[in-house]
Protein backbone atom coordinates (compact mmCIF):
# COMPACT_ATOMS: atom_id res chain seq x y z
CA UNK A 1 0.00 0.00 0.00
CA UNK A 2 3.02 2.33 -0.06
CA UNK A 3 2.28 3.14 -3.38
CA UNK A 4 -1.14 4.79 -2.28
CA UNK A 5 1.07 7.68 -0.37
CA UNK A 6 4.35 8.38 -3.20
CA UNK A 7 1.82 10.58 -4.73
CA UNK A 8 -1.58 10.89 -2.50
CA UNK A 9 -4.46 11.45 -3.79
CA UNK A 10 -6.21 9.48 -0.99
CA UNK A 11 -8.63 12.60 -0.18
CA UNK A 12 -10.35 14.72 -2.45
CA UNK A 13 -7.96 17.36 -2.68
CA UNK A 14 -5.26 15.27 -5.02
CA UNK A 15 -2.27 16.96 -3.47
CA UNK A 16 -0.26 14.34 -4.74
CA UNK A 17 2.35 14.94 -1.86
CA UNK A 18 4.82 11.74 -2.03
CA UNK A 19 4.79 11.64 2.33
CA UNK A 20 6.80 9.02 1.84
CA UNK A 21 9.61 11.14 1.70
CA UNK A 22 8.20 13.42 4.62
CA UNK A 23 6.19 16.30 1.78
CA UNK A 24 3.04 17.19 3.66
CA UNK A 25 -0.18 18.35 1.72
CA UNK A 26 -3.11 19.56 2.98
CA UNK A 27 -4.00 17.18 5.63
CA UNK A 28 -0.56 17.57 7.36
CA UNK A 29 0.09 14.18 7.70
CA UNK A 30 3.03 12.35 7.71
CA UNK A 31 3.22 8.25 6.14
CA UNK A 32 3.53 7.47 9.84
CA UNK A 33 0.14 6.96 11.64
CA UNK A 34 -0.40 9.59 14.03
CA UNK A 35 -2.87 9.07 17.34
CA UNK A 36 -3.89 12.03 19.43
CA UNK A 37 -6.31 9.35 21.80
CA UNK A 38 -7.77 6.21 22.06
CA UNK A 39 -10.03 5.91 24.48
CA UNK A 40 -13.93 5.24 25.30
CA UNK A 41 -15.93 7.74 24.54
CA UNK A 42 -19.92 8.28 26.05
CA UNK A 43 -21.23 11.03 23.77
CA UNK A 44 -21.45 9.87 20.19
CA UNK A 45 -25.40 8.77 19.30
CA UNK A 46 -26.62 6.44 21.53
CA UNK A 47 -27.11 3.44 19.17
CA UNK A 48 -22.88 3.69 19.37
CA UNK A 49 -21.58 4.86 22.64
CA UNK A 50 -24.48 2.14 24.57
CA UNK A 51 -24.03 1.54 28.08
CA UNK A 52 -20.02 0.80 27.76
CA UNK A 53 -19.06 3.42 25.21
CA UNK A 54 -17.62 3.52 22.03
CA UNK A 55 -13.51 2.70 21.50
CA UNK A 56 -13.01 5.85 19.52
CA UNK A 57 -9.25 6.43 17.84
CA UNK A 58 -8.60 9.96 16.92
CA UNK A 59 -5.86 10.29 14.01
CA UNK A 60 -4.03 13.40 13.33
CA UNK A 61 -4.49 15.66 10.68
CA UNK A 62 -7.16 16.45 8.49
CA UNK A 63 -7.82 16.99 4.98
CA UNK A 64 -10.81 19.48 5.63
CA UNK A 65 -9.34 22.40 8.10
CA UNK A 66 -12.78 23.49 9.01
CA UNK A 67 -12.74 27.35 10.42
CA UNK A 68 -14.93 26.13 12.98
CA UNK A 69 -13.31 22.69 13.86
CA UNK A 70 -13.22 21.65 17.69
CA UNK A 71 -10.35 19.32 16.93
CA UNK A 72 -7.88 22.26 16.01
CA UNK A 73 -5.90 20.90 18.47
CA UNK A 74 -5.07 17.60 16.49
CA UNK A 75 -6.30 18.67 12.88
CA UNK A 76 -3.05 20.42 11.50
CA UNK A 77 -1.02 16.87 12.91
CA UNK A 78 0.81 18.74 15.10
CA UNK A 79 0.10 16.89 17.92
CA UNK A 80 0.27 13.10 18.46
CA UNK A 81 2.15 10.29 18.91
CA UNK A 82 3.54 7.61 15.91
CA UNK A 83 2.60 4.17 16.07
CA UNK A 84 3.13 1.02 13.81
CA UNK A 85 0.72 -0.87 12.44
CA UNK A 86 0.52 -3.45 14.95
CA UNK A 87 0.64 -1.14 18.00
CA UNK A 88 -2.52 -0.42 16.14
CA UNK A 89 -3.95 -3.71 16.05
CA UNK A 90 -3.17 -4.19 19.68
CA UNK A 91 -5.30 -0.87 20.47
CA UNK A 92 -8.05 -2.47 18.59
CA UNK A 93 -8.09 -5.34 21.14
CA UNK A 94 -7.22 -2.97 24.05
CA UNK A 95 -10.47 -1.12 23.87
CA UNK A 96 -12.62 -4.14 23.07
CA UNK A 97 -11.21 -5.39 26.81
CA UNK A 98 -12.36 -2.10 27.64
CA UNK A 99 -15.80 -3.18 26.99
CA UNK A 100 -16.31 -1.11 23.51
CA UNK A 101 -18.78 -1.53 21.93
CA UNK A 102 -17.08 -1.20 18.24
CA UNK A 103 -14.03 0.43 16.94
CA UNK A 104 -14.68 4.22 16.15
CA UNK A 105 -12.01 5.47 13.43
CA UNK A 106 -12.24 9.59 13.72
CA UNK A 107 -10.84 11.25 10.86
CA UNK A 108 -9.28 8.52 9.26
CA UNK A 109 -9.23 9.38 5.48
CA UNK A 110 -5.75 10.14 5.05
CA UNK A 111 -4.48 6.76 6.31
CA UNK A 112 -7.03 4.71 5.15
CA UNK A 113 -3.84 2.25 3.29
CA UNK A 114 -2.82 1.29 7.06
CA UNK A 115 -6.21 0.71 8.41
CA UNK A 116 -7.27 -1.47 5.43
CA UNK A 117 -3.78 -3.57 6.30
CA UNK A 118 -4.62 -3.77 10.19
CA UNK A 119 -8.49 -3.97 9.99
CA UNK A 120 -7.73 -7.26 7.23
CA UNK A 121 -5.31 -8.67 9.78
CA UNK A 122 -7.51 -8.52 12.95
CA UNK A 123 -10.71 -9.89 10.88
CA UNK A 124 -9.02 -12.96 10.21
CA UNK A 125 -8.09 -13.35 13.55
CA UNK A 126 -11.72 -13.23 14.28
CA UNK A 127 -12.31 -9.81 15.94
CA UNK A 128 -15.86 -9.38 16.54
CA UNK A 129 -16.27 -5.82 17.13
CA UNK A 130 -18.00 -3.76 14.37
CA UNK A 131 -16.12 -0.75 12.79
CA UNK A 132 -16.98 2.75 12.46
CA UNK A 133 -15.86 5.30 9.63
CA UNK A 134 -15.87 8.22 11.45
CA UNK A 135 -15.94 10.89 8.83
CA UNK A 136 -16.53 14.62 7.38
CA UNK A 137 -17.82 13.35 4.07
CA UNK A 138 -15.27 14.35 2.16
CA UNK A 139 -14.34 11.15 0.82
CA UNK A 140 -13.00 10.03 -2.65
CA UNK A 141 -14.79 7.28 -4.02
CA UNK A 142 -12.20 5.29 -4.67
CA UNK A 143 -10.30 5.60 -1.60
CA UNK A 144 -13.81 4.51 -0.23
CA UNK A 145 -14.05 1.40 -2.02
CA UNK A 146 -10.79 0.11 -1.11
CA UNK A 147 -12.92 -0.25 2.25
CA UNK A 148 -15.85 -2.20 1.01
CA UNK A 149 -16.15 -5.50 3.17
CA UNK A 150 -14.42 -3.66 6.05
CA UNK A 151 -16.38 -1.28 7.47
CA UNK A 152 -19.61 -1.79 9.25
CA UNK A 153 -21.12 1.53 9.86
CA UNK A 154 -20.37 4.45 8.50
CA UNK A 155 -20.92 7.51 10.62
CA UNK A 156 -20.13 11.15 8.32
CA UNK A 157 -21.42 14.50 8.41
CA UNK A 158 -22.98 16.13 6.00
CA UNK A 159 -21.47 19.44 6.40
CA UNK A 160 -23.06 21.83 3.23
CA UNK A 161 -25.20 22.11 0.80
CA UNK A 162 -24.32 24.75 -1.02
CA UNK A 163 -20.55 25.62 -2.61
CA UNK A 164 -20.55 28.96 -1.11
CA UNK A 165 -20.76 28.10 2.45
CA UNK A 166 -18.15 24.70 1.86
CA UNK A 167 -15.98 27.13 0.46
CA UNK A 168 -16.33 29.84 2.82
CA UNK A 169 -15.77 27.30 5.77
CA UNK A 170 -13.51 24.82 4.68
CA UNK A 171 -12.31 25.63 1.09
CA UNK A 172 -13.47 23.00 -0.81
CA UNK A 173 -16.55 24.18 -2.89
CA UNK A 174 -16.69 20.76 -4.34
CA UNK A 175 -18.15 19.46 -1.28
CA UNK A 176 -21.59 19.15 -1.96
CA UNK A 177 -20.87 17.17 -4.78
CA UNK A 178 -18.30 14.87 -3.35
CA UNK A 179 -20.40 14.23 -0.03
CA UNK A 180 -23.51 12.94 -1.93
CA UNK A 181 -21.28 10.48 -4.37
CA UNK A 182 -19.35 9.61 -0.80
CA UNK A 183 -22.52 8.78 1.03
CA UNK A 184 -24.21 6.49 -1.93
CA UNK A 185 -21.01 4.63 -1.67
CA UNK A 186 -21.60 4.30 1.51
CA UNK A 187 -24.66 3.20 1.59
CA UNK A 188 -24.15 0.61 -0.75
CA UNK A 189 -20.89 -0.66 1.23
CA UNK A 190 -23.28 -1.45 4.64
CA UNK A 191 -26.85 -1.44 3.41
CA UNK A 192 -30.10 -0.60 5.59
CA UNK A 193 -29.42 -0.23 9.35
CA UNK A 194 -29.12 -3.63 11.42
CA UNK A 195 -29.27 -3.39 15.39
CA UNK A 196 -28.50 -6.17 17.74
CA UNK A 197 -31.17 -4.97 20.65
CA UNK A 198 -30.40 -0.69 21.04
CA UNK A 199 -27.03 -0.94 19.34
CA UNK A 200 -26.24 -0.65 15.88
CA UNK A 201 -24.04 -3.35 14.14
CA UNK A 202 -24.33 -1.90 10.25
CA UNK A 203 -25.72 0.73 8.48
CA UNK A 204 -25.49 4.22 8.30
CA UNK A 205 -25.77 7.09 10.39
CA UNK A 206 -25.95 10.75 8.99
CA UNK A 207 -24.74 13.97 10.89
CA UNK A 208 -25.75 17.31 10.63
CA UNK A 209 -24.25 20.04 12.67
CA UNK A 210 -26.63 22.96 12.26
CA UNK A 211 -24.39 25.83 12.27
CA UNK A 212 -25.58 29.57 13.18
CA UNK A 213 -27.54 31.21 10.39
CA UNK A 214 -27.75 27.99 8.01
CA UNK A 215 -31.02 27.00 9.39
CA UNK A 216 -32.56 26.74 5.70
CA UNK A 217 -29.34 24.84 4.49
CA UNK A 218 -29.76 22.67 7.38
CA UNK A 219 -33.50 21.74 5.87
CA UNK A 220 -31.96 21.28 2.25
CA UNK A 221 -29.37 18.74 4.17
CA UNK A 222 -31.63 16.97 5.60
CA UNK A 223 -34.55 16.79 2.96
CA UNK A 224 -32.01 15.41 0.71
CA UNK A 225 -31.07 12.88 2.95
CA UNK A 226 -34.45 11.56 3.74
CA UNK A 227 -35.43 11.84 0.19
CA UNK A 228 -32.96 9.76 -1.24
CA UNK A 229 -32.56 7.30 2.06
CA UNK A 230 -35.71 7.41 3.64
CA UNK A 231 -35.51 5.59 7.28
CA UNK A 232 -32.64 3.38 5.75
CA UNK A 233 -30.24 5.45 7.30
CA UNK A 234 -30.54 7.37 10.99
CA UNK A 235 -30.31 11.51 10.91
CA UNK A 236 -28.22 12.84 13.62
CA UNK A 237 -29.18 16.68 14.02
CA UNK A 238 -26.72 18.14 16.24
CA UNK A 239 -26.44 21.68 18.11
CA UNK A 240 -23.94 21.57 20.10
CA UNK A 241 -21.57 23.96 17.21
CA UNK A 242 -19.34 25.76 19.59
CA UNK A 243 -17.45 29.04 18.65
CA UNK A 244 -13.34 28.96 18.53
CA UNK A 245 -11.65 32.13 19.77
CA UNK A 246 -10.17 32.75 16.32
CA UNK A 247 -14.13 33.16 15.15
CA UNK A 248 -14.96 35.71 17.50
CA UNK A 249 -15.56 38.92 15.54
CA UNK A 250 -17.02 36.73 12.73
CA UNK A 251 -20.86 37.64 12.87
CA UNK A 252 -22.48 34.26 12.31
CA UNK A 253 -19.49 31.46 13.34
CA UNK A 254 -18.78 34.28 16.60
CA UNK A 255 -21.66 32.59 18.45
CA UNK A 256 -23.81 29.53 19.38
CA UNK A 257 -26.64 28.70 17.39
CA UNK A 258 -29.42 29.44 19.20
CA UNK A 259 -32.46 27.30 20.63
CA UNK A 260 -35.15 29.15 17.82
CA UNK A 261 -32.54 28.54 15.20
CA UNK A 262 -31.93 25.08 16.30
CA UNK A 263 -36.16 24.41 16.48
CA UNK A 264 -36.57 25.52 13.58
CA UNK A 265 -34.68 22.85 12.25
CA UNK A 266 -36.03 19.92 14.41
CA UNK A 267 -39.44 21.08 14.00
CA UNK A 268 -39.05 20.88 9.84
CA UNK A 269 -36.97 17.35 10.23
CA UNK A 270 -40.19 16.52 12.06
CA UNK A 271 -42.86 18.02 9.51
CA UNK A 272 -41.02 14.78 6.86
CA UNK A 273 -41.94 12.16 8.71
CA UNK A 274 -38.67 11.16 9.25
CA UNK A 275 -38.79 8.39 11.95
CA UNK A 276 -34.75 6.89 12.47
CA UNK A 277 -33.53 10.24 13.80
CA UNK A 278 -31.44 11.98 17.03
CA UNK A 279 -31.91 15.38 18.15
CA UNK A 280 -29.98 17.20 21.02
CA UNK A 281 -30.94 18.70 24.23
CA UNK A 282 -29.52 20.99 26.52
CA UNK A 283 -26.42 21.88 27.04
CA UNK A 284 -24.10 19.84 24.20
CA UNK A 285 -22.47 23.27 22.79
CA UNK A 286 -19.97 23.52 25.57
CA UNK A 287 -16.09 22.89 25.31
CA UNK A 288 -16.39 19.99 27.92
CA UNK A 289 -17.94 18.03 25.28
CA UNK A 290 -14.62 18.11 23.31
CA UNK A 291 -11.92 15.33 24.13
CA UNK A 292 -8.90 16.16 25.80
CA UNK A 293 -6.07 14.91 23.64
CA UNK A 294 -3.44 13.30 25.57
CA UNK A 295 -2.27 10.45 23.60
CA UNK A 296 -4.35 8.49 26.39
CA UNK A 297 -4.39 4.79 24.92
CA UNK A 298 -1.71 5.16 22.33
Amino acid sequence: MDYLLESCTLCPRHCGVNRLSGELGVCRAPASLLLARAALHHWEEPCLSGSRGSGTIFFSGCPMHCSYCQNHAISDAQYGKEVSLSRLCEIFYELYKQGAHNINLVTPTHYVPQIKTAIETVKKEGFPLPFVYNTSGYERLETLQMLDGLIDIYLPDFKYDKPETACRCSACPDYPEVARTAFAEMFRQVGPLQFDGELLTKGLVARHLVLPGHENEAKSIISYLYHTYGDDIIISIMNQYTPIPPLSNDPLLGRRLSDEEYGCVVRYAESLGIENAYIQEGETAKESFIPDFNTEGV
